[in-house]
């Protein structure tokens, strides 16, 4: 599957600079879902002895919600600059592993509610198909 975005592209819809990139490639965008994925390398700041920690589980399924608004912004006739967001709640969050560099990341953001500026999506990461980490988290949207 072609991407979206490519890795080379991806700091154009989100607002996060290196090193605290943690998004590589958008894979597919619709009205209620968005995947990325990411290739765990060894130079990654949430890598500790060959492991993507949890802080980066987190970040990547924020990252993810952030690509989502800046390439959604960008499809927009007039090509609308995207919003900025903030984790206002992480909840219900569950680890079940850590990915291992050299893996691919895939995570998958689901809409699950939007009203009055707050998104709430349930993010699910994946290697192989096998679940890494879930949450829900809240998303505040900044009016410009």
């Amino acid at each position: 599957m072609t991407p979206l975005v490519s890795s080379k592209n991806i700091t154009r819809y989100i607002p996060q600079k290196a090193p605290i990139i943690m998004v590589g490639e958008l894979m597919s965008n619709d009205e209620n879902q968005t995947v990325s994925r990411l290739n765990i390398e060894a130079k990654n700041i949430f890598c500790t002895d060959g492991l993507f920690m949890e802080p980066g589980l987190i970040e990547n399924i924020a990252q993810t919600a952030a690509l989502r608004m800046g390439y959604t912004a960008s499809q927009k006739e007039g090509n609308e600059k995207a919003p900025k967001g903030f984790i206002g709640a992480v909840s219900k969050l569950k680890v079940h592993g850590f990915p291992k560099i050299g893996d691919t990341l895939e995570t998958t953001v689901d809409i699950k509610n939007e009203i009055f500026g707050i998104i709430l999506i349930q993010g699910t990461s994946r290697v192989n198909g096998e679940v890494m980490a879930e949450c829900e988290m809240k998303i505040f949207v900044e009016d410009e």
